[in-house]
């Protein structure tokens, strides 16, 4: 059996904000340019990779966010067996992607932390660590921004008006936590 370490101290709330830890999620980095990687992905997930910028697609089973014309992060929407780190999508991308020279993929999920932020106050909390304007970005269910927040890099992915999904690099991930518990108990 593995042993997951959690990269964040425990669930918060604190303002009307949740912040909680998801895991263990799969999460996957992939590249191609090739209008065969793109098909070969579709098949083999039964999921189309947005090809608009700051976008996402959902399945059932995944989530896609777009990061750039060539790269996208694949997410599992449940937490996986944390029996094992062998993942049954990175296998399949394997066979049919990186096997046949299509492009590329990475399993990063030791690399992100995802948190789940639900809450009225989550724009309030970003706006006060981020240069980036989450006006428009707020009302628009399924947006991707990759932007900074307290100095650290981040991707935000907006699941609902008060619900985003938020992910960071595990290095950066109790520092984050610690600036958002701080900065959302001064809202």
């Amino acid at each position: 059996m593995l042993n997951y370490n959690q990269a964040l101290p425990n669930d918060t709330s604190i303002q009307d904000l949740q912040i909680k830890e998801i895991k263990p999620i799969m999460k996957l980095i992939v590249r191609g340019k090739k209008r065969e990687f793109i098909s070969a992905i579709g098949k083999s997930l039964n999921i189309l990779l947005p090809t608009e910028a700051n976008t996402s697609t959902q399945s059932d089973k995944l989530t896609a966010l777009w990061l750039s014309p060539d790269e996208w992060i694949i997410f599992s929407n449940e937490p996986n067996d944390e029996s094992t780190n062998k993942y049954e999508t990175e296998d399949l991308l394997i066979n049919n992607i990186s096997k046949l020279n299509l492009g590329a993929i990475i399993d990063v999920t030791d690399q992100f932390v995802m948190i789940s932020l639900k809450g009225n106050k989550i724009y309030d909390l970003f706006q006060t660590g981020s240069p980036f304007n989450f006006n428009n970005f707020q009302n628009k269910k399924g947006s991707v921004a990759q932007t900074i927040l307290s100095k650290i890099d981040i991707i935000v992915h907006n699941q609902d008006k008060n619900a985003v999904n938020l992910f960071v690099r595990r290095s950066f991930s109790q520092h984050l936590y610690s600036w958002m518990k701080d900065a959302a108990s001064r809202l």
